[in-house]
């Protein structure tokens, strides 16, 4: 879990909070009880901001052959709206 740290004991003591997100253990700030800003380390937050595309997640599929059934060519039925 988390340190939660209040914003006035995160300004005196970033630099203590900086050394342990780099060591792996990120910090929660918040204001007047509220959930505010989080610390953590610039390798955490390049692998959590980097979201592959929905192309990426296509080709890394491990799909087989036969994994995918094949489409239907039918007609669509008519419905009523």
């Amino acid at each position: 879990m988390m340190k939660e740290v209040q914003l006035r004991e995160a300004k005196a003591s970033l630099s203590a909070l900086i050394d342990r997100a780099v060591a792996g253990e990120p910090a929660l700030i918040t204001r007047h009880g509220r959930k505010e800003a989080v610390v953590l380390s610039f390798a955490d937050y390049e692998r959590l901001s980097r979201v592959p595309g929905f192309g990426e997640l296509l080709a890394a599929f491990p799909a087989e052959a036969g994994d995918i059934p094949e489409r239907d060519r039918r007609p669509m039925r008519d419905i009523d709206l």
